[in-house]
């Protein structure tokens, strides 16, 4: 818990107001996705939304490195997928963007799952499945409970349904640093790991495979 920080009400007040700017961005990238589009044209275009129009800071460009603003994972792609002018979305792809934002010091974290056009059963169901886990471990949250909780709800969730919790990414605490203390596993069991108290702030963005979980890393390196 030492490296767990504890925001205080003004301080949280503050991470709802990034919140609403990110909920704001995905609302104009509602609007503006379609089919034919690069991913590179999603990201020119939250980068200068995020910039003009509500005059913040897209807080992954220069993170890690990162020359982006965003993460645009498309199909198989589990996560942090690279906006590239080579990638255009088309009719049945499943799309995921991940994006940051900072506003008076502290960051919000989101990502949101875009459906292109008519997508197929299975990964409607994917898609539906993933979205429900997510919730299954937000309703856990409470000070008191375990991050084990949260990640025991959003495994049962999944596998229940023949879907597997990807092991290598996680949840993650967050506020004026992106990635803080605790992580927050989408797996695991009850009463275990770190007991959740009032102001600590985190994300909860489970990763489901409709196989098995394993992973590899492309040749980009994310």
């Amino acid at each position: 818990m030492n490296n767990i920080t504890i925001k205080t009400p003004e301080d949280i007040e503050l991470m709802r107001e990034s919140g609403r700017l990110l909920a704001q961005t995905f609302k104009a990238l509602d609007d503006f996705i379609q089919p034919g589009q690069t991913t590179m044209e999603i990201n020119d275009f939250v980068e200068d939304y995020i910039v003009k129009t509500l005059e913040s800071r897209p807080a992954s460009k220069g993170q890690y490195n990162y020359q982006y603003v965003l993460n645009s994972s498309l199909n198989e792609v589990v996560c942090h997928g690279v906006p590239s002018v080579g990638k255009k979305i088309k009719n049945g792809d499943i799309l995921n963007i991940d994006i940051t934002l900072e506003k008076n010091g502290f960051i919000a974290d989101s990502s949101k799952m875009y459906t292109i056009g008519d997508i197929n059963p299975a990964a409607k169901k994917l898609v539906d499945v993933t979205y429900q886990a997510m919730w299954k471990g937000i309703q856990q949250v409470k000070a008191g409970a375990a991050t084990g909780d949260i990640g025991h709800a959003i495994q049962k969730h999944a596998e229940q349904f023949g879907f597997s919790v990807v092991r290598e990414y996680c949840g993650h605490g967050i506020g004026r640093e992106m990635h803080e203390e605790p992580q927050i596993l989408h797996y695991g069991r009850p009463h275990t790991g770190v007991i959740l108290k009032e102001g600590m702030t985190f994300t909860i963005e489970p990763m489901i495979n409709a196989g098995k979980y394993d992973i590899k890393i492309l040749n980009d390196g994310w």
